[in-house]
This record gives C-alpha cells, structure tokens and sequence, in this order.
C-alpha cells in the first residue's frame, strides 16, 4: 500500500509539487496523467527515493519512507522501477536481465524465479537471447519481469511506453496490465498519455501545475471533472458559455443542460462541458460552420463553430451525408 501525504516538492526556491495527497492499494495500478512539466516525474521519483519532501509525508505498506525527519535511501525502499528506455543490460542475456536482482538468492531458486517470470510475461523460451533480438514490445516484457522478479511492495513505471510506437502502445499496456493483475501487483505509472492511462489503470490521477487536480476511477475523471484543467486535458470537448436557470439547469446557445452538468466558474462566467458525444447533428437546430472534420475510425468528429464564433465538437456517425458540406444545424444529445 502506497499513502502519499500532503507531500510538497521542490528545486531551490522553485516549488514543483504543491500539496499532494493520494492512496494505493494492495494490488491496485495507478496512474499520473497530465501535460509535460506538472510535476508527475518528479514525485515518482520523490516515492522513489531519489527527491526530498519539502513537506509532508510518504508511506509505505505503513511504514513512513519520506518525510522532513526522515530518508530511507531507495535501495531500501523494496521499490521496483522500470524506465522510459527499458534500461535492459544489452551484455546479459534476456534472464540474465531478469535476474539481475536476485543474486542474493541461491542458483536454483534464482533460476527457478526466472523461468516464473518469463513464463509469466509470455517469453517462454527466451531466456538466452540478447536484448537486441527482441522487438520493442518484448524488450519492455523482459524490464517488467526484471522489476517484478524481487517481488517488490510497489512498481513504479516512468513513461514505460514511450519508445513504443504510437500504434503498439494501447495494446501493450493492455497486456501490462493483464501481467501486473495476474502478479497481484501494485503499481504506480507516469505518462501523458490518457489512452495508456485508462487502458492500464483502475485510478487515475490527473496533475496540473504541481497539483492533483483529481483522483478516481476513468469514468469519473473523463465523465465528471473535477475541475477545468482536468476537463479540458482529458477527451475532446470544449467549454461554452452557460446561465443557471431558475430551475437550477444550465441555459446553453444549444438548449438545457441538467443541474449536476460538469460546469466550472472561470474569467469568464459559468463554463460548462460539451463532449463531442454531447452534441448531435439534427435536420432543424442551430447551424453551426464545420471548420474541421476527423476520420475516429468508428465516427467522425466534427469542429464547429457557432453563430457567436463559439467553438464545439460533435460525434458525427459515417453514415452521416455531412462529409461535404460547410454547414450542419445541431442540437444537444437526448441521451444527456
């Protein structure tokens, strides 16, 4: 189990990471998700070890590790790593590599836990190959084995994905999660990510600034942000302007939105959320200027401006005669 406690980070007079508490537990896989710069890396690397608390506390299956008064050095820590790079030793063979933290376990038992873990990330077999003669998604097997083999009370994974190829990366999460569930591991992953970070994680924490914005399941923090960072960094969507009716909805240029809408007071005025699944093209509503148009796979989603040069996005199905034209009318979702 993971407690990380009002926990402040910094670099001289430099503040990175602002007042930042968030729990894992047993077995539980989370994930740091937000822009370049917001301080994710740097508290992985605090829970790490390798960063001094400014302030605060973290704790470790209850034992504090980090805290004004107190540094347990990293090596003591029981912590498991994997790197952006996979960091495996190209002079090792593949269970070489994975039992590079086990020397202190007699022969047999070493070789014994080795085979585990190649069986266990699905690399029966290759044990004696090198590390070049793998592909990119096996190399990164061979470095969540390696972390894994010690069986450590926490694995952290620092954009673990990254020199994957845009293409691989969903999938290969997919299948690291699969592996860590099945290890009964718990986990903690830094990315930028959002598709990495639902497909890998059951919570996910979204940073902003030095400061967690949110932390919850992907339903809740793509469904219901907690705040405008949050929605406007998870998803597509845009936020338009809104009045608060006598009945307690929410008066939008395209029709009534529910009380309990994701809406968030900014510079100006009450702002409330549209997906693009909000929004739905309709033969009589309100004509909107299509600016964009970009093929999903499944659907199309259209950028749209409105009369008052307000920005909205819209879920448009491919059987929809619309991939032509200048202009749709639309109006907001049934469904919401």
């Amino acid at each position: 189990m993971l407690e990380v406690k009002n926990v402040s980070l910094g670099y001289g007079n430099h503040i990175v990471v602002q007042n930042v508490s968030m729990r894992l537990d047993q077995g539980e896989i989370g994930c740091l998700l937000g822009p370049s710069g917001c301080g994710k890396t740097t508290l992985l690397r605090a829970i790490a070890g390798f960063e001094p608390v400014r302030a605060g506390q973290i704790d470790l299956q209850g034992k504090t590790v980090a805290s004004l008064a107190q540094h347990v050095p990293p090596q003591a820590r029981d912590i498991g790593m994997v790197f952006q790079d996979h960091a495996l030793f190209p002079h090792l063979s593949v269970g070489d590599n994975i039992g590079f933290g086990l020397h202190r376990m007699a022969k047999p038992l070493r070789a014994a836990r080795v085979q585990e873990m190649l069986e266990l990330v699905g690399l029966e077999g290759m044990g004696q190959r090198w590390p070049h003669e793998l592909s990119g998604g096996q190399q990164q097997r061979v470095a969540l084995a390696r972390a894994l083999a010690p069986r450590p009370s926490l694995l952290l994974m620092d954009e673990p994905f990254s020199s994957l190829d845009t293409s691989m990366r969903e999938s290969i999460a997919r299948e690291v999660r699969a592996i860590l569930k099945q290890a009964k591991a718990t986990a903690l992953m830094v990315t930028h990510d959002q598709n990495e970070a639902f497909a890998m994680a059951d919570n996910v924490g979204v940073m902003a600034r030095g400061q967690l914005m949110q932390w919850g399941n992907a339903v809740q923090v793509y469904c219901a942000p907690a705040t405008q960072d949050v929605a406007q960094f998870v998803g597509d969507g845009a936020l338009v302007p809104a009045q608060a009716t006598a009945g307690g909805q929410w008066q939008t240029a395209l029709g009534l939105l529910p009380a309990g809408h994701p809406h968030y007071q900014t510079a100006q005025g009450v702002q409330v959320l549209l997906r693009p699944e909000h929004v739905t093209v309709v033969e009589k509503g309100v004509r909107a200027q299509v600016r964009e148009r970009t093929f999903r796979g499944s659907h199309f989603v259209f950028e749209l401006e409105l009369p008052d040069g307000q920005a909205v996005m819209a879920k448009v199905s491919l059987n929809a005669l619309y991939g032509a034209c200048e202009s749709v009318q639309i109006a907001l979702s049934p469904e919401l």
